[in-house]
């Protein structure tokens, strides 16, 4: 076999990388068979590539690409490919969200997107190549790793508005850090909640290590944030008035999680979810204040014994509570300035961000997941995993209705010193959705008119955590170990059906219906995936899109299906 592409020099390993995404998300997203060759026509000029790793789960790994007989241009290959789409040459089609698939006129920004996308990656795999050891604290090790990002987005590592001193400060996969930027605001602007722990203002001054004067609130900001808040109207305005005071940078340094705007540092006793103005891939990632109340209603929600019957039935897994937040919002209207507080665990030192635990790293060696399962049973541990991850997820699911957005960076995984999976955690106050069937009793559980869950109709939450739950999450785990060689993904994907087989009655029992998903991913020969690509190219930012139209959607074949026939 001829070398490996993703081996070569930084700038040609990110430019592989990018070419390989492309190819994963036409070839998914158009219903491309891949064989011993993908051979696609862009505007009629042929892209086309030798398969050296055809994957079940849609890992597939690529040799050189071409394009017109000559090596492929990232950014080339992105403009002809976002054209194609847009003009309709490669076929229509509807998604499950009635969206037709068709780009809209994003096709420049995409060029844009992968471009800055493709120097920051060279950046990253120049850097990690340099510096392949990281910091003693595993979890943050874990969450700096995701050197080529979302191996299915064409432009993963694409950072819109930040530069590239900004980057080599902030980027978690250089390592950065920084103190945080502290405000000090009049009380009568400042709103904040608090259901455990102490009061976020009392949190702030301790953070800070300062006590505000009288009347005023320490209030504090990714410091990229804070320099893009300053030019802003609103805060201007609150600034002049003298109700908000930049007080600037202190305090001890903060590390970028893998979300980049969720702060964390060994020790401290919370980690900080911070608005960030930048464009991440699709969204631009500020807080609504929707969000920053959903998890105080989380928490109160389990408090109350609503997922009893989860917590009794999987004591292994466990939600990351956020029970306070804070923010500047003049008017009611949230204004960029804000924190949401998340726990830390007293046992985070066993946890694992699953982004992190697959993540390559070309040119330096096997991933987390494949150093652990190298000297353990690869069977075994995706035995484990769904039924100490994938597993509480869906009876949780079942039993409250409430359905969890987790994607590989959500999922914290519990490892024992040997790297045996003995339970799992999801993160995230935005992420929760809510089946429409079981409003009435939250509602009836809180004593609220109201819930500032993501409230969809069940249908819409069951294809959500189809592809969130199992095809950006569990199904990466298997991918992973195939791609590595450490086993087939046909005999794992017969593990993992298995498994959700066997977890089948205790589901049933959860709640009315509560095996439906589980038995829909094992029945069903083709189930929801959600289309990067043409999400990118629609231009449609998933944050503010409405609930039942986050993102293009569409059906494709169910790789569980397969495992499970093959058994």
């Amino acid at each position: 076999m001829t070398p490996d592409p993703l081996e070569g020099d930084p700038r040609s390993t990110a430019e592989h990388a990018h070419l390989e995404a492309l190819l994963r998300c036409w070839v998914r997203e158009r219903n491309v068979p891949v064989t011993d060759q993908v051979r696609i026509e862009v505007l009629g000029v042929p892209l086309e590539a030798d398969v050296r790793y055809w994957s079940p789960t849609g890992r597939h790994r690529f040799g050189p690409v071409t394009l017109a007989g000559r090596a492929a241009d990232p950014v080339v290959a992105a403009a002809l490919v976002g054209a194609e789409l847009a003009s309709g040459g490669a076929g229509n089609r509807t998604t499950a969200d009635g969206v037709t698939g068709a780009a809209g006129n994003h096709t420049a920004d995409l060029v844009e997107r992968t471009a800055e996308s493709v120097r920051r990656v060279a950046e990253f795999v120049a850097y990690r190549r340099r510096e392949p050891v990281g910091p003693a604290d595993r979890f943050l090790d874990a969450e700096q790793r995701l050197m080529l990002g979302h191996l299915h987005h064409p432009a993963p590592k694409s950072r819109d508005g930040l530069s590239d001193a900004d980057n080599a400060r902030y980027a978690p996969e250089l390592r950065g850090s920084f103190p945080l930027f502290w405000f000090s605001a009049a009380r009568e602007v400042v709103s904040h909640g608090s259901v455990a722990g102490p009061d976020a203002l009392t949190l702030m001054s301790a953070l800070a290590g300062r006590t505000p004067e009288p009347g005023r609130v320490l209030v504090p900001a990714h410091p990229w944030q804070a320099h893009d808040l300053l030019s802003r109207p609103r805060i201007a305005s609150l600034i002049s008035r003298g109700l908000l005071e930049p007080l600037g940078e202190f305090g001890p340094a903060w590390s970028p999680t893998s979300s980049l705007r969720t702060v964390y540092r060994t020790g401290a006793p919370v980690m900080l979810k911070l608005s960030l103005g930048l464009r991440i891939t699709n969204s631009r990632r500020e807080s609504t204040s929707t969000e920053l109340r959903r998890g105080s209603e989380v928490h109160l929600l389990l408090e109350s014994g609503y997922a009893a019957g989860t917590e009794k039935a999987h004591p292994e897994f466990s939600v990351v509570r956020d029970p306070s937040w804070l923010a500047v919002d003049e008017g009611g209207d949230v204004t960029g300035l804000d924190v949401a507080v998340r726990e830390v665990p007293h046992d985070l030192g066993d946890s694992r961000c699953l982004a992190g635990m697959v993540a390559p790293r070309p040119g330096i060696g096997r991933s987390l997941l494949g150093e652990l399962v190298l000297r353990l049973n690869a069977a075994e541990w995706v035995a484990d995993y769904t039924d100490r991850v994938l597993v509480p997820m869906l009876r949780l699911y079942a039993e409250t209705g409430i359905g969890l957005e987790a994607h590989q960076q959500n999922t914290l995984v519990r490892l024992d010193p040997a790297g045996r999976v003995v339970g799992g955690r999801y993160r995230d106050n935005q992420g929760y959705y809510l089946a429409s069937s079981h409003l009435p009793r939250v509602l009836e559980r809180l004593g609220v008119e109201e819930s500032t869950l993501a409230v969809v109709d069940d249908a819409v939450v069951d294809d959500r955590l189809t592809y969130y739950l199992l095809r950006n999450q569990a199904l990466a785990v298997i991918g992973c170990l195939g791609v590595e060689g450490l086993a087939d993904e046909r005999d794992l994907l017969g593990v993992m059906a298995a498994r959700l087989e066997a977890a089948l009655p205790a589901l049933a029992e959860a709640g009315p219906d509560g095996d439906r998903l589980a038995r829909r991913w094992l029945e069903a020969d083709v189930l929801p995936c959600k289309a990067n690509l043409l999400t990118r190219l629609e231009g449609i930012d998933e944050v503010l899109a409405p609930l039942d139209a986050q993102s293009v959607y569409f059906d494709a074949p169910n790789p569980l299906r397969e495992g499970r026939c093959a058994r």
